[in-house]
């Protein structure tokens, strides 16, 4: 499955026309790559013992001093990390023998309001408000097909302002900003970010996709959810 995760990836690469200097960006272009810093928030990181992870006020005020702290505007990162956080969910634990706590996407943690921009052109494939409590709130999908190639992308934790006025099937140009980052009383009760995402199939789903995914789905999620920063190329990822 790897393997044929690396050929669609290098397949879509060539014909986004990517070299391997390029680097897209996905949230306001105004801030510096310099300005990003990887992060972790898996059981790794022991600064996740000193606070209640359950609350989005402590996380917003342990990744804002973070933050200031390292002198950075960005904190990113969260492929295939396995966290704890989603314990305080049963969103994502409905089920004992098959708890879901390995993460799919990039997170990128900054302010809310940040613009939120497209990874390609293509078109809106769907959008909803994800309600559940740790969930994504706000979400668009957008649909994106380049010569031979298909491919998805998912950016989720919004503001509601971004779901409003649009449509299914609208076309997206490349870089067009799609959105903002909404705060904790509509994103799911998080601190401000953004979870992006992309996926080769996304099956039946509409405005949501799993950015979770549990040990024993493991396989198929990585195969079908390429590494975001294949694309991104942030600095340093965990």
């Amino acid at each position: 499955m790897v393997k044929t995760t690396l050929f669609y990836f290098y397949s879509m690469k060539k014909e986004l026309q990517l070299t391997s200097e390029d680097k897209v960006k996905i949230i306001d272009t105004t801030i510096p790559i310099q300005d990003y810093l990887p992060i972790t928030i898996s059981s790794l990181n022991k600064d996740l013992s000193n606070f209640d992870i359950s609350s989005s006020i402590a996380w917003e005020t342990y990744i804002d001093a973070f933050l200031k702290k390292n002198k950075a505007t960005v904190a990113f990162g969260g492929y295939l990390e396995k966290r704890d956080i989603y314990k305080r969910s049963s969103h994502f634990n409905n089920d004992s023998n098959e708890e879901r706590n390995i993460h799919l996407g990039i997170d990128l943690w900054c302010k809310a309001g940040t613009k939120v921009l497209a990874v390609s052109d293509g078109e809106i494939h769907s959008f909803k408000n994800n309600k559940n409590y740790g969930d994504y709130g706000p979400t668009i999908i957008l649909k994106h097909v380049v010569n031979t190639v298909t491919f998805f992308s998912l950016y989720g934790h919004l503001s509601l302002e971004s779901i409003q006025d649009i449509k299914e099937g609208q076309y997206i140009k490349k870089g067009e900003v799609i959105g903002y980052l909404g705060n904790n009383d509509v994103n799911g009760d998080y601190a401000p970010h953004l979870h992006f995402q992309l996926m080769k199939d996304i099956g039946n789903y509409k405005g949501d996709y799993p950015g979770v995914c549990s040990e024993k789905d493991i396989d198929f999620y990585k195969d079908n959810c390429m590494n975001p920063n294949l694309l991104l190329k942030l600095p340093n990822e965990i």
